[in-house]
């Protein structure tokens, strides 16, 4: 396999531990996409339509800030990009993540974790944020994987 970097952004560790196993069963690197400002308990309550994740969930040219880069971006050719599903698509900060490097080239693999809804329309909000890659639809991966339980996922891939 090509080189290929894993980078999620993980609310509350769900996503984390998928990528973790995931990055672990490819031999792929690993980034955490950090938000410059975490989020609180309060600010994921999607109940409250005034917490901090509805307000930008509800604005689509929000674009929460990154606490740091990944410095070498240029040496991967798949990115594993993984998130939460908030609102049927990808929290805003991965369009941030994937706006903040030239994608000319990549291919970019959404994963994505969700307690109950689809990847629905994630496919979809992204590709503005990675218009010189080559984007696949993805899917939701289940937390309880295994090791080989994704290896057989990417290797089912078109990479």
């Amino acid at each position: 396999m090509k080189h290929s970097l894993v980078a999620y952004f993980s609310a509350t560790g769900t996503t984390a531990r998928v990528a973790s196993t995931l990055a672990q069963a490819i031999g792929a690197d690993i980034f955490v996409i950090e938000p410059q400002i975490p989020y609180s308990i309060q600010d994921l309550n999607w109940h409250d339509q005034q917490s901090r994740s509805s307000l930008e969930m509800h604005t689509p040219t929000s674009r929460p800030a990154i606490a740091k880069i990944c410095e070498d971006m240029d040496q991967y050719d798949i990115l594993f990009v993984g998130f939460p599903i908030w609102w049927y698509v990808a929290p805003h900060i991965i369009n941030t993540f994937l706006e903040s490097y030239d994608m000319q080239g990549k291919t970019i693999v959404p994963f994505a974790t969700s307690g109950g809804s689809s990847i629905g329309q994630a496919y979809q909000h992204l590709q503005a944020s990675c218009p010189n890659a080559r984007l696949l639809q993805g899917a939701i991966l289940n937390t309880h994987a295994s090791q080989q339980d994704l290896k057989n996922w990417v290797n089912n891939l078109s990479l």
